[in-house]
């Protein structure tokens, strides 16, 4: 897991060969200014991310590498871990030292962006066309693109088909059948629901598609429809249906107890799947995170990672941009989220992923609804947060009552 409001998890392995899959997508990529006398004298430039892990780092690897031909430099990556990206990137914005080419966590977008260490995207032909508008959101400062995803993702409700089915339990869809379902799969050694509710981010960041789809808002956290939202999370533990260790659990936790049997529901990301398909023995199913009424839509926080060039040379900065283009293209997109099990960002390549692989279609069709975590309060989005999981912990506990806690929240996140 990654520091603080970063999107929680690292990617799995590829479903397709990297190499056959950039050799496809490469070949589309355009965009970007045209090379001009000092733009064509630069032969390479250096990008920074956090895709340490394997298979990630040598499958960004490699897209770099394609996408850098496109552009005719040689791409020289460094990968730093999560929890360093941000200091080192702030470090280097002081001393002007940045890379070329930058990926950020999107939450870490306003922060930079403020510093002024990055260029608006416009300026160089970019073509953000296409893109779901939290999407952009969650790039821009501002009023201003600084940073394209390639690819997004969120969270959804994953269930065990067979305990389901043997309990004669319906896919909940609204919070009451989620309750009703998550107790009558409940028995000795089991549980009927599991979420992440751990003092972090990453708890906040699960919590969220509750507080936004019952009319919540980070602006405001001691409103009625919070607390609501909350009192769900505590009725849940309150009644046995869900473990109080959901407290410490991380999103590996609360995968490890659904594989184990232990847990019948989970709320997780698309990141989790390769290995449920690992298990023949498991049958699983995902579905939308259910909401409060009938026929609402579900509202999620979207993860993923921007790339922005930050301020260098203007010449280096036409390189990075034709490459940043690369890896945004339609293709690239596809490639990229059939590597990653995300979803790619540009609203048609998502849809024609979600008819090819039927598990990712609830993370799809969420994703057209979901939410940047910055879109409201910008850089001032991390105070909020973590009022969010201090009130989740203070709630779950039985230290505070709903109302309570987010009070608490709300002092939190408007604190100095």
């Amino acid at each position: 897991m990654i520091s603080p409001a970063r999107l929680p998890a690292r990617r799995p392995a590829a479903l397709l060969s990297g190499a056959v899959a950039l050799a496809l997508a490469v070949a589309s990529c355009s965009g970007g200014s045209s090379d001009g006398s000092a733009t064509s004298k630069v032969t390479s430039i250096t990008a920074l991310d956090y895709y340490t892990d394997e298979p990630e780092h040598s499958q960004w690897g490699e897209m770099l590498t394609a996408c850098g031909k496109t552009a005719g430099v040689k791409v020289e990556q460094t990968s730093v871990p999560g929890a360093s990206l941000l200091p080192k990137v702030l470090q280097q914005a002081s001393s002007r030292t940045l890379p070329d080419l930058l990926m950020l966590d999107n939450p870490d977008l306003q922060q930079i962006a403020q510093t002024g260490a990055l260029t608006p995207l416009e300026q160089y032909g970019i073509d953000s066309s296409g893109f779901a508008k939290g999407i952009l959101s969650a790039g821009t400062y501002k009023g201003r693109l600084y940073g394209l995803a390639p690819y997004v993702s969120t969270i959804a409700l994953f269930y065990n088909r067979d305990m389901l089915a043997n309990a004669g339990v319906a896919v909940p869809r609204t919070w009451d059948e989620l309750e009703t379902a998550a107790a009558r799969l409940t028995r000795p050694g089991r549980y009927g629901m599991a979420v992440d509710a751990n003092p972090t981010f990453e708890g906040t960041w699960q919590f969220l598609p509750f507080l936004w789809s019952n009319g919540g808002d980070e602006k405001r956290l001691d409103t009625p429809q919070a607390a609501q939202a909350l009192q769900l999370w505590v009725d849940l533990v309150k009644s046995g249906s869900m473990s109080k260790s959901v407290l410490n659990w991380t999103q590996a936790d609360v995968h490890d107890q659904f594989v184990a049997g232990r847990t019948a529901m989970m709320i997780n990301g698309p990141w989790r799947i390769p290995a449920l398909n690992k298990d023949k023995n498991l049958h699983w199913g995902v579905a939308p995170i259910p909401v409060p009424r009938t026929g609402q839509t579900p509202v999620t926080p979207l993860g993923g990672e921007v790339w922005t060039v930050p301020q260098n040379a203007e010449s280096r900065q036409e390189k990075a941009a034709q490459v940043l283009a690369c890896l945004n293209s339609s293709p690239n997109q596809l490639a990229l989220a059939e590597q990653h099990f995300t979803v790619p960002s540009r609203t048609a390549m998502a849809s024609q992923y979600a008819e090819q692989v039927p598990s990712m279609a609830a993370f799809v069709k969420s994703v057209e609804a979901a939410r940047a975590r910055t879109s409201e309060l910008g850089v001032k989005w991390p105070k909020a947060a973590t009022g969010i999981y201090t009130a989740i912990q203070s709630a779950l506990t039985g230290e505070q009552a709903p109302q309570e806690a987010l009070r608490h929240a709300q002092q939190i996140a408007t604190s100095d």
